[in-house]
């Protein structure tokens, strides 16, 4: 069983942001399987299970506060951070790419970095989906800006290539998944 974690901010405003693509992957996910987030307000997280393979996990906490729900999740299912799956924005990255890693340091990323403070080490796999880097905008500003309508027909490709990439992992293993998915570009 996994915990498949999307990152991202609770409310309407935040939404189509760059920050909110862990969450957008596990909507789309959730609607193609016929799945209602519910939300638990003991987890601090909107909650969907995915047949006895995932629980799809959408804190509520806001970004930086992340680990206190993931943590929670983590617990109340005793599941270990190996078999947690943290989907997220990557600045690193430009948009169109997907890397998906075993596990490694937050690079920058405070709902990351929550999570392994949270959970006491870096120690779970992520899927990282690239936004790019601003070029004359403040980072924050940038990451809590919608999408360019533009970039949209991007983002729905990179979100069926996540899921593709979710279900691969589900079905045929993390390693296997890697393979695939960082040999794939936009």
């Amino acid at each position: 069983m996994w915990v498949i974690c999307g990152l991202g901010n609770p409310g309407k405003e935040y939404e189509k942001t760059r920050h909110n693509f862990g969450f957008l992957v596990l909507e789309v996910l959730a609607k193609k399987k016929g799945l209602k987030f519910e939300f638990e307000p003991q987890l601090e997280a909107e909650i969907a299970t995915l047949k006895n393979r995932a629980i799809l996990v959408k804190p509520l906490t806001f970004m930086n506060l992340s680990g206190r729900a993931v943590s929670k999740v983590l617990k109340k299912y005793h599941i270990t951070p190996q078999s947690l799956l943290v989907v997220h924005d990557d600045l690193d990255l430009p948009l169109g790419r997907i890397r998906l890693i075993p596990k490694g340091g937050a690079g920058g990323h405070r709902g990351v970095l929550s999570i392994m403070e949270a959970l006491g080490n870096g120690d779970f796999p992520r899927m990282k989906l690239g936004v790019g880097k601003p070029k004359d905008q403040d980072v924050k500003e940038y990451v809590l800006s919608p999408f360019s309508e533009t970039e949209m027909s991007v983002v729905e490709r990179v979100v069926e290539r996540a899921i593709q990439g979710l279900e691969e992992i589900l079905y045929v293993g993390l390693q296997k998944a890697m393979n695939k998915v960082n040999s794939e570009r936009d």
